[in-house]
């Protein structure tokens, strides 16, 4: 009976615990960035060409958002990002170059994107690039 009773708080402590962590969790301060989409595919393209996109996103937090950095996978892939803090609510715009010189066949670079949201956010820009 008493190990009954032990597990009976056991359990209900780890229970009450997790509810308080989600709650938690789900009001928690901070920016998050919320992407429209988060890649995009140039179909087959010449070798040689420099192509670009953008990807947008928006604030849904509700402090400003700061992106400290963005990183490429490779140098032929150049971003560009706000540097002045987007309000809650607020939307931006990631730009990306892609240089295929030197490249062939299908291309997979990833971009990542760092600022005060707590999740770290990937990026994806794919190519086929063709000789002719």
């Amino acid at each position: 009976m008493k190990k009954v009773i032990a597990f009976t708080i056991i359990v209900s402590a780890i229970v009450i615990y997790k509810a308080m962590a989600v709650e938690h969790v789900e009001h928690q301060e901070g920016a998050k960035i919320t992407f429209t989409n988060d890649s995009f595919d140039f179909g087959d393209i010449k070798e040689g060409a420099v192509v670009k996109t953008k990807f947008e996103f928006k604030n849904t937090g509700n402090t400003p958002l700061i992106i400290s950095q963005v990183i490429t996978s490779c140098g032929c892939t150049a971003p560009e990002w706000p540097k002045e803090p987007i309000a809650p609510g607020a939307t931006g715009v990631i730009n990306v170059q892609f240089d295929s010189k030197h490249k062939s066949g299908v291309q997979r670079k990833s971009i990542t994107v760092l600022s005060n949201d707590i999740e770290k956010h990937r990026l994806i820009i794919l190519a086929n690039v063709t000789n002719q």
